[in-house]
């Protein structure tokens, strides 16, 4: 009864809904790979948010990356902002917008520069009018922040002078004239506080995401690959059987409700309607 299977066509059926269903499960693995990253994200989140503040020294490094297991830990830092060095880092989403971080080194007593992200600001009033840019203290000010791992370079074209597409830290350190540290910094305090300052970056919280569900829905499509070919497989041989299947002697056609003739007992057409004389 399915022996069409065996065919060339039949056998290409089956090859492409094995391949469809084998990298549906390869994309919900994938899925649940990215939610146990967001495990680890939260464990990571739970453990440094409110550990004290230490000095920047001890997590950070001008030749070193900041170890993934000290991001969002808090760091205190003497200096002064350079804000002739202040970047603005693009398309930034903040309380359902999209603005700007102001990104200003703050130069320690010891020549070394943190990249502290000082918060957030909107856009300009057009696409091309650079926002007003609130001004850091001067002097030597007093901060707390939280590190953050630098950022992969961007892939796009370059920005307008004096913005960035991402917090590339190695790659904004070859810019500017002092040693930097490996890793930027999201404040959360600083002392003396400006009169006027961007919006502060809230702490990040823990989130799962979508993944769990983006992993299911993969799940579901690779059994509906292989329900899809059961299911034609079965319509084919129910269709090979009803055509297979000879017609009773005596059985109605389809068009006249009346009984079928027998082969070879036709009725002459052309006799059909004569007078008998």
């Amino acid at each position: 009864m399915y022996r069409f299977l065996l065919t060339r066509r039949w056998l290409g059926l089956l090859l492409v809904a094995v391949l469809v269903a084998t990298a549906c499960v390869f994309l919900g693995r994938w899925q649940l790979h990215r939610l146990g990253e967001r495990h680890a994200r939260n464990a990571l989140l739970e453990r440094n948010l409110d550990t004290p503040p230490v000095a920047a020294e001890r997590l950070l490094a001008v030749r070193s990356d900041l170890a993934p297991g000290a991001q969002f830990r808090r760091v205190r830092v003497v200096g002064r902002y350079d804000a002739g060095e202040q970047l603005l880092v693009r398309t930034r989403p903040f309380d359902g917008q999209v603005g700007f971080y102001v990104l200003t080194p703050l130069v320690t007593g010891s020549g070394t520069a943190l990249l502290v992200n000082r918060g957030w600001i909107p856009d300009g009033p057009t696409s091309t009018a650079v926002p007003d840019v609130p001004r850091p203290p001067g002097g030597t000010v007093s901060v707390t922040a939280r590190v953050r791992l630098s950022e992969p370079a961007a892939t796009t074209g370059p920005p307008p002078r004096g913005q960035v597409t991402r917090i590339d830290v190695p790659g904004i350190a070859r810019t500017l004239p002092y040693d930097v540290y490996r890793g930027y910094a999201d404040l959360t305090a600083e002392r003396p506080a400006p009169r006027v300052a961007p919006a502060r970056l809230p702490a990040p919280g823990p989130s799962e995401g979508p993944h769990l569900l983006y992993a299911v829905q993969w799940l579901l499509f690779a059994c509906g690959a292989l329900v899809w070919f059961v299911v034609m497989a079965r319509r084919e041989a129910a269709d090979r059987r009803g055509t297979s299947t000879p017609s009773a002697p005596g059985s109605t056609d389809d068009t006249g409700g009346k009984p079928a003739e027998p082969a070879g007992h036709r009725v002459d057409d052309t006799r059909v309607g004569r007078s008998v004389p």
